[in-house]
């Protein structure tokens, strides 16, 4: 645990060793992979990356920028891959000549810092939610939070709000649940990367999110559970679309993904928010991978560490509360890039 904390106070993760040289009748293996994007999976990319130098020496160095910079940063070609936690529809992925596959499912969790509470006993809905970020709900003690929390004594204290500053997917996932549970935010502010949040104190980054909600009492944010787990931040239950309370475990986001249309034929493009499932956890996201078409023989890099941590990732993943893609996900993914000649 001490080494993943150490790990997530870098904003950027060089590991050392160079891969042998290969002889010059083949392209020349890379030394590095660089890629930049959502700090959703950062965690699990940085541990991915530190286990696959261990065993290749290749350096893999990803910048932990948000969703909207690794989109822009494959777009422009600064980087060998993008990371995206917001699906680019179809029509986007052939339009900038790129590639898009998922490589995990996480779950976006509400945090609170309450100095009253002392476990994750909270429970709020999606109405609430976007009441308080709204500026509609002000004070810890509402009624409104009251009667979904009998037997909790609350403080009068007024909430504040935390909101990505940079352009996020994790704010599209949470936005995209707000959107679709409260007509109010729908008609006010929408979804996206970034919105214009009616209230609130922003931050950069899950990482500042976490951080600020961790050091500020009365504060509420959203993060991926990782960040929540290791910040050891109280995350809420939420009311899903079912009327059932739940709790972001790992069965709750995996009952998510059996909604999930992930067709090959549409770059994989879809959204896991606020699904039907009985016990489904209602802010579920999929991470994303960006390659750039043209870029064949790095690309075929990039997907041979990937597909790696497909083959022996996942404990990783469990062991940081993400949820490794199933099995016949991966091998989609697989034959899609069998189709683009880059696996």
């Amino acid at each position: 645990m001490k080494k993943i904390i150490w790990i997530l106070l870098s904003l950027s993760i060089i590991f050392s060793i160079f891969a042998c040289k290969k002889t010059s009748e083949k392209p020349e293996v890379k030394k590095f992979l660089n890629g930049a994007g959502a700090s959703f999976p950062y965690p699990l990319y940085a541990n991915w990356a530190n286990e696959y130098y261990k065993l290749t020496g290749i350096k893999i160095n990803y910048q932990s920028i948000g969703s909207g910079g690794g989109i822009r940063q494959i777009i422009e070609k600064t980087v060998d891959f993008g990371a995206s936690d917001i699906p680019l529809k179809p029509e986007e992925v052939e339009s900038k000549k790129l590639l898009q596959f998922p490589t995990v499912i996480g779950a976006i969790v509400p945090v609170v810092n309450l100095p009253e509470l002392k476990t994750s006993n909270l429970t709020l809905d999606g109405e609430i939610l976007c009441e308080i970020y709204l500026g509609k709900i002000t004070k810890w003690n509402d009624p409104r939070i009251k009667d979904l929390n009998p037997g909790i004594k609350f403080p009068e204290s007024s909430i504040t709000p935390v909101y990505r500053s940079d352009a996020s997917g994790t704010t599209a996932i949470f936005t995209k649940y707000l959107n679709e549970v409260c007509r109010a935010w729908k008609n006010k502010v929408g979804f996206g990367t970034a919105v214009n949040w009616p209230v609130g104190i922003g931050a950069k980054g899950n990482e500042g999110v976490a951080n600020y909600v961790k050091r500020t009492p009365y504060t509420i944010g959203y993060v991926e559970i990782a960040y929540a787990v290791q910040n050891k931040l109280s995350y809420v239950k939420l009311k899903n679309s079912s009327g059932n309370i739940v709790e972001p475990r790992k069965e709750n986001i995996k009952e998510a993904i059996l909604f999930a249309d992930l067709d090959p034929s549409k770059h994989f493009y879809t959204w896991l928010t606020n699904t039907p499932g009985k016990l489904a956890w209602p802010i579920v996201g999929a991470s994303y991978i960006l390659l750039s078409r043209d870029k064949e023989d790095t690309n075929k890099e990039v997907v041979k560490f990937f597909d790696w941590a497909f083959k022996n990732g996942d404990k990783i993943a469990e062991d940081l509360t993400y949820v490794p893609l199933p099995e016949e996900i991966k091998e989609k993914i697989r034959n899609y890039w069998k189709k683009y000649k880059i696996y």
